[in-house]
């Protein structure tokens, strides 16, 4: 396929998932003559789709995970992870207020983010856990804020979510505070709703999680840069949220991320 035509292909693509999103359509794949054809042809598609959500979102300011279980791969016809990117103006500091108005369907994930104090330039791949213990200038609680328009899970399949970014709906995030590599391998965290405890887990690796996101993005011609703020999975199964409710997230050693909806 010539490159003019193809650039128009991945352009028609993310414009599709865009213009459903903003138009606060129930979430469907996209449609088979858009459909990708590979899971890197979709991430092209992301990078379009960057390029209709930054000017409303803000530049790309962190990096996000998707699809961490086997159960989510399985139903999605995948054996791997995904990953998206989060945009500045939809990062919130922690104690935040987040409008459920704003969200067709809001969900919550749980997590170990990451904040970066280097720059990690495509050189230093392939990445591994240990080589990017140096980049990392801290660890905080976060929750993930799921925009999944009622997306029938069973049904969604992996190229089309890719392409819409992976659902990513932005972060609030607690205080970050230095950690070294095995501080954070199967961390202790707990999650409250309105003062009720609804889930306990523990992390896995969270600096293996970095090291698999910058290598996808060193295959697309990205780098991770200092200040950007890195979602590692959730700790617990992912939950609904309400106007109203009050969650509490607290990770052993890191301190607490906290959000009221309204």
């Amino acid at each position: 396929m010539r490159g003019e035509t193809m650039n128009a292909r991945l352009d028609a693509m993310a414009q599709h998932m865009w213009d459903a999103r903003r138009a606060r359509q129930k979430y469907l794949n996209i449609p088979d003559d858009l459909k990708p054809a590979s899971i890197a042809e979709a991430y092209l598609a992301q990078e379009a789709y960057y390029r209709l959500a930054e000017p409303v979102y803000g530049p790309v300011a962190g990096v996000k995970v998707a699809t961490t279980t086997k159960v989510m791969q399985q139903l999605m016809g995948i054996t791997h992870p995904c990953g998206g990117a989060i945009f500045q103006r939809t990062i919130h500091a922690s104690p935040a207020r987040i409008a459920k108005a704003d969200f067709v369907n809001l969900r919550i994930e749980s997590e170990v983010a990451l904040k970066l104090g280097k720059d990690m330039a495509m050189s230093g791949t392939p990445w591994t856990a240990e080589t990017v213990a140096p980049f990392v200038a801290g660890a905080m609680p976060a929750y993930e804020l799921i925009e999944d328009r009622n997306a029938v899970y069973t049904e969604t399949n992996a190229v089309s979510m890719i392409v819409e970014n992976c659902w990513n709906g932005g972060v609030v995030i607690g205080t970050p505070k230095p950690v070294t590599h095995k501080d954070v391998v199967g961390i202790a965290g707990r999650q409250t709703l309105n003062g009720k405890p609804i889930g306990e887990g523990k992390s896995e690796d969270p600096f293996a999680t970095l090291a698999w996101l910058a290598n996808l993005l060193a295959e697309r011609g990205r780098e991770l840069k200092a200040g950007m703020v890195v979602i590692t999975g959730s700790l617990i199964p992912t939950f609904s949220i309400q106007a109203g409710d009050h969650a509490v997230f607290t990770v052993d050693g890191l301190g607490e991320a906290v959000m009221d909806i309204v």
